[in-house]
């Protein structure tokens, strides 16, 4: 009866997100609003939809263990490195919506972008397209083993909640997922985000009360974390460094800070601020976006607090196979054989956590998609489609990429949360600068352009395989060298070459000007 309701609780969650995709498909009239929602996004549904489709499983599973970890076989850095992400997150969810959000909502409207890589085409005056492939080249190498990473976890957590076998449960969780993005495209995404955001939020906060109910109370919380032996003061608890002082200092402080330069250049957040109705209610959703972002996250880290408790409590952390990462899944399990009303709670927070891998993976789905379909198959090989083929072509590409996803992710075995990190600092070290010079610096051209893309990208591999394994310092999260040494390779290259072209800049100071107006 249990397994019943939690799964009935999922199912309503599952379906009504896809009549979602189905009501957004009656707006879908051309690929402008399939990959962009045709620019009418309101300001709650930018501001949830960017970060639920930001946070994913690592909100919910990552955060947590990563806190849970804190004090456990000698770890004492944990709550440091949860707690300096989080910060470095939430700052640059700030900037981002600040600085970025506005200027590309105008530029990209004023030179009609769609994507990310059209747009960097489009404001360097790139005829040929090149700069068009080789950022729509990068958008796929990492967003396809990205979106292959969400499909995973959702193999993964039906699997070990009820049982289903792991390839049986990612493609079910596949198919729904891609039937109400090709259904409904950009907007099915963004609106599916913003619900999906609000699942997530109870979620979080039906497991903070339970596991202080199930404690005793917030001072058997702190007492259970006391109790351990390698914390001998709630004060070095929240210490943020190691017990010794030096475990966590000033340069792993700034390497996990680092996170927040990866908003610059993530290509499904720009394309909400793309995609905004109206530019000048870009301040609610920079206030909304923020103030969910800080508060999801220290509720997260809290829960990290709380399942130390449940965890030692239970006998979880003793036990063999425990995962701190599926901390509230071990919760959600316990909530569930509570009584009737318990089960059903659980399947809402297992529908959060399910949430929060869908909200992410289908953004990626759509914005690997719309670089295949516009950027380089459109661009180079098909100029002459017409609109119905252009749809066509536009969801077709989206299964595509989705079968080739699912092939990626068979291997049930595949680190999740790994890849995430790594594709977070390819975009953000590629895109993330560019984005930045060509919004601000009026003589960036096309070939700092393509040298910062480049650089980026290619730092990023050369340092998590090359470089960062010879640790001391130089283990440091690769997102931070590769993005200062993309800035230094545009200023340098634009430098060395010759200026813009007249209409480039022309275009610049008519959206500088459009900008200094409002």
């Amino acid at each position: 009866m249990t397994m019943t309701i939690m799964i009935f609780a999922i199912v309503i969650y599952l379906g009504y997100i896809v009549y979602l995709g189905v009501k957004c498909s009656k707006t879908n009239k051309n690929t402008d609003d399939f990959y962009l929602g045709g620019r009418k996004l309101g300001p709650y549904v930018t501001a949830m939809s960017a970060e639920a489709s930001d946070m994913s499983s690592w909100l919910l599973m990552g955060l947590p263990g990563v806190v849970l970890l804190t004090g456990v076989a000698g770890n004492t850095t944990g709550f440091a490195e949860a707690f300096w992400t989080a910060l470095g997150l939430g700052v640059g969810t700030y900037l981002n919506f600040l600085f970025v959000a506005r200027r590309i909502r105008l530029y990209s409207a004023r030179t009609s972008s769609t994507t990310i890589p059209s747009f960097l085409s489009d404001r360097f005056g790139d005829s040929k397209g090149l700069l068009t492939a080789i950022a729509a080249l990068v958008i796929v190498v990492f967003f396809v083993p990205y979106t292959a990473s969400g499909f995973s976890a959702i193999g993964k957590l039906a699997n070990s909640i009820f049982g289903v076998e792991y390839h049986t449960a990612m493609i079910i969780g596949a198919a729904i997922l891609v039937t109400y993005t090709i259904i409904g495209g950009f907007l099915a995404a963004s609106l599916t985000d913003l619900v999906q955001s609000i699942i997530m939020t109870v979620a979080l906060f039906v497991i903070i009360a339970f596991g202080i109910e199930y404690a005793g109370g917030f001072d058997a919380v702190k007492n259970a974390v006391l109790a351990h032996d390698s914390i001998s003061s709630m004060g070095q608890y929240f210490r943020l460094t190691g017990t010794d002082g030096k475990s966590y200092g000033f340069l792993p402080i700034v390497s996990t800070l680092a996170w927040g330069l990866g908003y610059f250049g993530m290509p499904h957040i720009l394309l909400r601020f793309m995609a905004i109705e109206d530019d000048s209610k870009l301040k609610v959703s920079r206030r909304v976006a923020t103030v969910w972002v800080f508060l999801s996250m220290g509720i997260a880290i809290f829960i990290g607090l709380i399942g130390y408790s449940f965890a030692a409590q239970s006998g979880l952390i003793a036990a063999k196979g425990f995962d701190a990462e599926r901390i509230i899944i071990y919760m959600s399990n316990h909530i569930a054989h509570l009584d009737t009303f318990g089960a059903l709670i659980a399947g809402l927070i297992l529908a959060g956590i399910l949430a929060s891998i869908m909200s992410t993976a289908d953004s990626q789905l759509l914005a690997a998609a719309s670089s295949v379909s516009e950027n380089i198959v459109k661009r180079f090989f098909w100029h002459n489609v017409g609109k119905k083929a252009q749809m066509w072509l536009a969801r077709l590409t989206v299964l595509a990429i989705s079968v080739v996803a699912i092939f990626l992710a068979w291997n049930q075995n595949s680190s999740v949360f790994r890849i995430v990190s790594f594709a977070w600092a390819g975009f953000g070290a590629a895109f993330g600068p560019i984005i930045l010079f060509a919004l601000f610096w009026r003589r960036t051209n096309k070939w700092g352009a393509f040298a910062g893309v480049l650089t980026g990208a290619a730092v990023v591999f050369l340092w998590k395989y090359l470089i960062r394994p010879l640790g001391g310092f130089w283990n440091i999260y690769e997102l931070l060298p590769a993005f200062l040494l993309s800035a230094v390779a545009i200023v340098v290259t634009s430098l060395l070459t010759k200026e813009p072209d007249a209409a480039v800049t022309a275009t610049f100071d008519e959206v500088n000007a459009q900008i200094k107006q409002k």
